[in-house]
């Protein structure tokens, strides 16, 4: 007996037959559409669809491998599986829009199932789904560098990709000039990881290798994670910046009356341990306040700094 669950697009190309209540029929293109008709209609309501067939052998084949064992299929139906996204992502894609940071989903998915989430999360925001808006991995395949570059540009799923398609997506991000963080949890998502800017694996699904290679691990594999993430580093960078200006405006005073005294051959107007006093009671204290200082109100309103 062989059993064989798949995506129903590529289980069909291992079918020869169907089965209909009781009986076995060849299967007939009239069949084919039909079945992806049905597929079509559970992916485009965000639903993970798997389709299932069986055979019968008389005895095994010499080889025991999956071009002798699945072929002449019979395809006996599907399952829609609903894998919702977490309540507080949608919260979290907005933010990260809003901040500059625009989220790219890649995905093995159906292109309607990833489409109807990436509208759910407002991804993307209209309906056009085969308006550079979805690219599958066989469109990826057929892509030269140059019309990946351009695609990279406006569009927001891919959908059907293998991982190695997801290096290759970095790769004209980061041509165009994009900082990319990247998030994988398989052996094979190591390579992208590595090369993104920051790759971000997952703490709970994630393997051993995809959290070598990445740069932060993510403990509760939850996407709204990284954005808080980015919030609290952008609160640490303007802090940073704060304590940096606040020390160099105070001691612009400081060496600006010595260098003038020297200028002038005059004696010195602080002694060593009055400079060291003067700025441990006007420098460290105040630059330590301003370092822990709470993030400002439009630190997620506001674009990324320029590199």
């Amino acid at each position: 007996l062989v059993l064989t669950k798949g995506a129903v697009d590529s289980l069909l190309d291992v079918c020869g037959y169907l089965r209909v209540g009781d009986q076995i029929q060849p299967m007939t293109p009239e069949y084919v559409k039909r079945i992806n008709e049905a597929n079509d209609r559970h992916a485009e309501q965000g639903l993970r669809v798997l389709g299932f067939a069986y055979r019968l052998m008389d005895e095994l084949p010499a080889q025991v491998n999956a071009d002798t064992i699945e072929r002449n299929l019979i395809f006996t139906g599907m399952i829609g599986m609903i894998d919702p996204p977490r309540p507080e992502v949608k919260l979290a894609v907005e933010e990260s829009i809003t901040a500059g940071i625009r989220p790219i989903m890649i995905t093995g998915d159906h292109p309607l199932t990833a489409f109807a989430i990436a509208k759910e999360l407002k991804i993307v925001q209209d309906d056009a789904t085969h308006h550079g808006r979805v690219v599958t991995g066989k469109e990826l395949n057929r892509m030269t560098p140059d019309e990946l570059d351009k695609a990279v540009a406006s569009v927001s799923v891919f959908a059907r990709v293998s991982p190695e398609h997801k290096l290759n997506i970095v790769q004209a991000l980061q041509r165009r000039g994009n900082i990319v963080s990247m998030t994988g949890d398989g052996v094979n998502d190591a390579p992208a990881l590595k090369k993104a800017d920051i790759g971000v694996a997952m703490g709970i699904t994630g393997t051993a290798v995809s959290k070598e290679a990445s740069d932060m691990v993510i403990l509760d594999d939850n996407f709204a994670t990284i954005v808080n993430a980015v919030e609290e580093g952008r609160t640490i960078y303007d802090n940073v910046r704060k304590f940096v200006k606040y020390i160099l405006g105070s001691n612009v005073g400081d060496v600006g009356t010595l260098f003038a005294t020297q200028l002038l051959g005059l004696a010195l107007p602080l002694t060593t341990l009055q400079i060291l006093w003067m700025i441990l009671v006007t420098d460290g204290l105040p630059a330590l306040a301003l370092s822990v200082e709470k993030g400002e109100a439009d630190r997620m309103t506001r674009p990324p700094y320029s590199p």
